[in-house]
């Protein structure tokens, strides 16, 4: 469409953006959580339990299709970048990527071919290709609805709200469905097939519904001209990286909160069964996770606005190591350890940090975004987002890793279904508390580094959309 009239208090560009339109854009991550986080926090045990596969075998395929997308992240971005589909640039993926994801991730939990690697990797791989043809494009969408830096931030928090509802939908009603509609009343039986293959059906299919609803109330406004991106090509994500400083320190952040969000959620069902000895109380520790993010997400465009970006990563990243260094002390007094309330209140306060800070740290990819149109005139979302998603994933790989390599030089016992020796609790607890506190500190450093404040992406923006109007080019759609 023509410049945008200036008449609605609007500048080209800043976009103001109703709450049906927030919601709409945020259902997106609502929907990839529910099929994302299912097969990320359960794909594990039903190929070791259910389908028949050795954890080794899973564990090296795991490994391998981290590789794949990272050949296949950059060259979905490029693609995204060069191409202008008929249904959107960024948002008719949510449709042409979500029905296949749809069906690999139903498949993904079908026992048909019980035991076949072969199936194994055609069905996984498959589904995190089509993942990934959805959760680039999504990444960059949010950049193309506007470019007003308070819009973004709304836009993040209605987005981190909604993607956590999803994760506590998962965390929380997954094993309730399976063992529901188990023979056997387990989640980790060969009977439990059929009930892994409905349950996952049912989520696979309400992410699919909420993807198309994220298309039809999502609408792109802030996207170059075809002339302008028709030469993008995979090698553009070195060039990108090399030259766009925010954009490298954003993916040094990425690694570093992905890492530390990984090794503490996969070390808390440990924590909680052989350190604080309460494996009952383990659902309100894995709720605990995601229920501060309803509370303080809302909160996070006026808690912005009052102390400023940085200063508020600071803040929340100090809150998670004080919440860290609280399990810590807790679980070195005995007499404290058996008070699983004041566990549930650490937890608390180190979610709090996490989960703020881990959840804001998508609202800078739009301003990487702009600074690298600023200083070169082309606006790839595509490969930027494809960039981010390496990092992310490479900082959940680290994730994977780690806690395997503490647990085995601990000399953690597998076999012990109830205690552990005293070294092996305390490697527990690095995993749970120590490394994850230590990679919060390098965390604040890297972010120190970042150099967008508000006034300069807005100004940045603004010169931007001058640049635009006096060239007669790069007309919001």
């Amino acid at each position: 469409m023509g410049a945008h009239t200036q008449t609605s208090g609007e500048a080209r560009g800043f976009y103001k953006l109703s709450w049906l339109q927030r919601i709409g854009f945020g259902s997106g991550d609502l929907a990839q959580n529910l099929i994302y986080q299912t097969v990320a926090q359960y794909l594990l045990i039903f190929y070791t339990n259910v389908f028949g596969l050795p954890a080794a075998t899973a564990a090296v395929m795991f490994l391998i299709v981290r590789l794949v997308d990272v050949v296949w992240d950059p060259l979905v971005g490029a693609w995204v970048d060069k191409h202008n589909p008929k249904l959107g640039k960024y948002r008719s993926y949510l449709v042409l990527g979500g029905i296949p994801l749809t069906g690999f991730a139903i498949l993904c939990f079908w026992n048909g071919f019980s035991g076949s690697l072969l199936y194994a990797y055609i069905t996984y791989v498959g589904m995190s290709m089509c993942y990934t043809l959805i959760n680039v494009p999504y990444g960059a969408l949010n950049a193309s609805l506007t470019r007003s830096t308070d819009e973004i931030t709304k836009l993040t928090s209605t987005r981190m709200f909604l993607a956590n509802l999803g994760g506590l939908a998962v965390a929380y009603g997954i094993p309730v469905i399976v063992r529901t509609l188990s023979p056997d009343g387990r989640i980790n039986s060969a009977e439990a097939s059929g009930a892994w293959f409905v349950t996952m059906t049912i989520y696979a299919l309400a992410g699919l519904a909420l993807l198309i609803f994220c298309y039809t109330q999502t609408r792109e406004r802030v996207v170059m001209d075809e002339k302008d991106t028709e030469h993008v090509k995979v090698s553009d994500l070195w060039t990108e990286f090399l030259r766009n400083r925010p954009l490298r320190v954003l993916a040094f952040f990425f690694i570093t909160a992905f890492a530390m969000m990984a090794i503490g959620n996969s070390a808390g069902s440990y924590y909680m069964i052989y350190n604080v000895q309460a494996p009952d109380a383990l659902p309100w520790f894995a709720a605990l996770g995601s229920i501060p993010a309803f509370i303080f997400m809302p909160m996070v465009p006026a808690i912005k606005r009052w102390i400023g970006k940085k200063q508020m990563f600071y803040v929340f990243l100090a809150v998670a190591i004080v919440g860290m260094a609280m399990l810590y002390a807790i679980s070195m007094v005995p007499a404290l350890k058996t008070q699983v309330w004041l566990v549930l209140v650490a937890q608390f306060v180190r979610s709090t940090g996490v989960l703020v800070a881990t959840g804001y740290m998508w609202a800078l990819v739009p301003e990487v975004i702009s600074y690298g149109e600023h200083t070169t005139g082309r606006r790839i979302s595509g490969i930027v987002n494809a960039l981010t998603g390496i990092f992310f994933k490479a900082g959940m790989a680290l994730g994977g890793v780690v806690p395997g390599f503490v647990l085995a030089f601990v000399k953690f016992d597998e076999t012990d279904a109830v205690t552990q020796s005293a070294f092996a609790e305390q490697g527990i607890l690095w995993l749970v508390a120590v490394i994850p506190a230590m990679l919060m500190l390098v965390a604040m450093f890297v972010i120190s580094k970042y150099e967008l404040e508000d006034d300069v992406i807005d100004r940045i923006n603004i010169e931007i959309e001058q640049r635009a109007r006096r060239d007669g080019s790069g007309e919001p759609r």
